[in-house]
């Protein structure tokens, strides 16, 4: 462990970390009222003088942005400090028990937040200004919605790699899954409840539908490497009556290598052949989201800098693909490397029992502030 390392390691504050932590856990930061969560964050790193760029996105909601070391940035810490919505506000604050720190966004992706400026603390407090690494951090908002905040940094800066503190369990991602999300509505004819015969359900349409499509190998859970999922499904609520419109959602994660095109052409030909089986169906699809998924290999000198990293920290090296979407999407597509590694895991995320461990989060603070130095050579 050379000099630098020993000087940021020490300068790392397990009990800081920890109140970071919390603290970023007890303010509600849902996407599109991430304002107070951002004023937190940049009190903290404005404490160490660092000079804190807010990058507006739209009136109330900002990034923020801060660099250190010569020249522009080498490398970008992104983290995303919104979350999806609470399932209940009441039940959402941070509990710890027995090393694990539960909470809504603590492993999507609070702790990755947290061990971002930790390592950002410790490298300014340990290193002067002239010997610091040329690195940048990056704390966005909006992810869970649309990506609007990293699509607002991505119109001014587009980086050679970023390091996104989503949850993989500490392993380093250098693949990632494309994302589809598909929109379906059916139309019908209303009509009283209890004349069902003189409507036309479009509820029901829809279920027959869905589940016809679902009949696809391509789709098939168990035997196909597509991720189908739906996810949402309303009606018009109109009261004691045949409905007359349903409207669903479907998110398909697909593996690096399958092209969203060819997942819409498969769905559009299924919803085309239902109608052979279902009378009079009025159904419209259409794609509004559609990401693909990419490789980086791990031939290329940031995965060489991260088993050195690993190696002197004494950590077993794990490589992972990324299963869901995120903004790793948007920076590829801009020409950005993205490397995905956090701590905590999918498995709970987005979930009442979402859960980090503080153990994992400290290392990614390590792996971070680490990974930092080596971009000195």
């Amino acid at each position: 462990m050379n000099r630098n390392l020993k000087e940021v390691e020490k300068a790392i504050r397990p009990e800081r970390l920890h109140k970071t932590l919390l603290d970023l856990l007890d303010i509600y930061s849902p996407s599109g009222k991430e304002e107070d969560i951002q004023l937190y964050l940049g009190e903290i790193l404005g404490r160490i003088g660092a000079i804190v760029e807010r990058q507006e996105v739209e009136e109330e909601r900002y990034n923020l942005c801060v660099t250190m070391g010569p020249g522009e940035p080498q490398l970008y810490l992104v983290g995303h400090v919104d979350t999806v919505a609470a399932w209940d506000l009441e039940m959402s604050g941070p509990r710890e028990e027995n090393g694990i720190l539960y909470g809504l966004g603590s492993a999507d992706m609070k702790g990755g937040c947290a061990a971002m400026v930790e390592a950002w603390l410790a490298l300014t407090e340990a290193l002067p200004a002239d010997e610091r690494p040329p690195v940048g951090l990056l704390l966005v908002v909006g992810e869970e919605e649309n990506g609007d905040g990293s699509a607002a940094f991505l119109e001014s800066c587009r980086p050679p790699w970023v390091v996104i503190g989503e949850p993989t369990g500490l392993a380093a991602c250098f693949s990632h899954y494309g994302y589809l999300e598909a929109n379906l509505i059916s139309r019908g004819r209303r009509s009283h409840s209890s004349l069902p015969e003189l409507g036309h359900n479009a509820v029901e349409s829809m279920l027959r539908v869905l589940l016809h499509l679902g009949k696809d190998a391509l789709f098939h859970r168990e035997k196909s490497d597509v991720v189908y999922s739906i996810r949402e499904m309303s009606s018009s609520p109109a009261g004691f009556v045949v409905p007359d419109r349903c409207e669903a959602w479907i998110d398909l994660h697909l593996p690096p290598g399958r092209e969203p095109m060819m997942i819409q052409e498969a769905i559009r030909r299924g919803t085309e052949d239902a109608r052979r089986y279902i009378p009079d169906l009025d159904v419209d699809v259409s794609f509004d989201v559609a990401y693909g998924g990419y490789d980086l290999g791990t031939e290329n000198r940031m995965a060489a800098l991260l088993k050195e990293v690993y190696e002197e920290l004494n950590l077993p090296f794990r490589r992972d693909s990324f299963p869901s979407h995120s903004d790793g999407n948007l920076f590829y597509a801009a020409g950005t490397s993205p490397i995905l590694l956090g701590p905590g895991s999918l498995e709970t995320a987005h979930t009442s029992d979402e859960q980090v461990l503080f153990w994992e989060v400290l290392t990614a603070a390590r792996i971070y502030a680490a990974l930092c130095l080596k971009l000195l050579r």
